[in-house]
């Protein structure tokens, strides 16, 4: 049973790895390319959303419906509805404390509060992230592991390690514009991914030893990574579409189309 918390501390490990690893383009160039970045953000918003469906709500249909009392539909529809709300709920946190920090501090701490607030958002956006790892790989626990099996959960880890990179991008890239050192901005950007090992081993946990929740995490995990790839990466890749109106579109369909072979050739 340890080998689960193991793993799934492993996987997030790496999914931090990635943002740290995005956090790094800052030793590089002070702006990314704007081609790329939308293409690595569009395809990051595909692979959620392909990993949602296949790794995260499939499964949690099936397992309700083996488990009986509650219908599978209203489980997959409430964690769903919920994991959306809790995202929702950090995203209204965060603006209601930047609101307030404004009206206390005024301008002469716009800067310091712009930069607060966008490491504070990224590290909001890891935890559920983290915790949908931590229940992918939680739920090889509850059962016999197959290669299948153990693919899927790090499909998921994968989905969530390749929308991280841009992530590091997003916040120590403009902490470098504002005028921090590329040491700092790569410290800070890279901290914003720490929360996720944390919320990895507190997801295994709970499916592990609370089964019966299992389903609800499940879609819980997926209603977060729906909200964060349709709320936040896909209009973030839509930017300057004039230029290249398609780059940020063939990602989406590239990252939906990798995560999508994956899980059914896996099963």
């Amino acid at each position: 049973m340890s080998d689960i918390f193991v793993m799934a501390l492993v996987a997030t490990l790496g999914t931090w790895s990635m943002t740290a690893l995005g956090a790094a383009t800052v030793v590089f160039f002070r702006t990314p390319n704007a081609k790329m970045l939308n293409l690595m953000l569009g395809f990051a918003a595909g692979v959620m959303v392909a990993a949602s469906f296949w790794s995260l709500l499939q499964p949690a249909i099936e397992r309700a419906e083996a488990m009986g009392g509650i219908p599978a539909f209203l489980v997959a529809t409430g964690g769903f509805l919920w994991g959306a709300v809790f995202m929702w709920m950090s995203d209204k946190i965060v603006t209601c404390a930047r609101s307030r920090a404004d009206n206390a501090l005024g301008e002469k701490s716009e800067r310091l509060n712009r930069i607060i607030m966008l490491v504070l958002s990224i590290t909001l956006h890891n935890i559920p992230e983290g915790l949908a790892v931590g229940v992918a790989f939680g739920t090889l626990g509850n059962e016999n592991v197959s290669m299948e099996n153990l693919m899927g959960a790090v499909t998921v880890a994968v989905g969530i390690g390749l929308q991280n990179f841009p992530e590091g991008a997003a916040v120590s890239i403009p902490l470098r514009r504002e005028g921090y050192s590329r040491k700092k901005s790569f410290l800070l950007g890279q901290a914003s991914g720490m929360v996720e090992p944390v919320a990895g081993v507190v997801g295994a946990l709970l499916v592990v030893y609370m089964e019966a929740v299992l389903p609800f995490a499940l879609s819980f995990a997926a209603g977060a990574m729906i909200l964060v790839a349709v709320h936040e990466l896909i209009p973030e890749c839509q930017r300057n579409q004039e230029k290249e109106p398609y780059s940020s579109t063939m990602g989406i369909i590239l990252g939906f189309t990798v995560m999508m072979f994956l899980d059914v050739m896996l099963g």
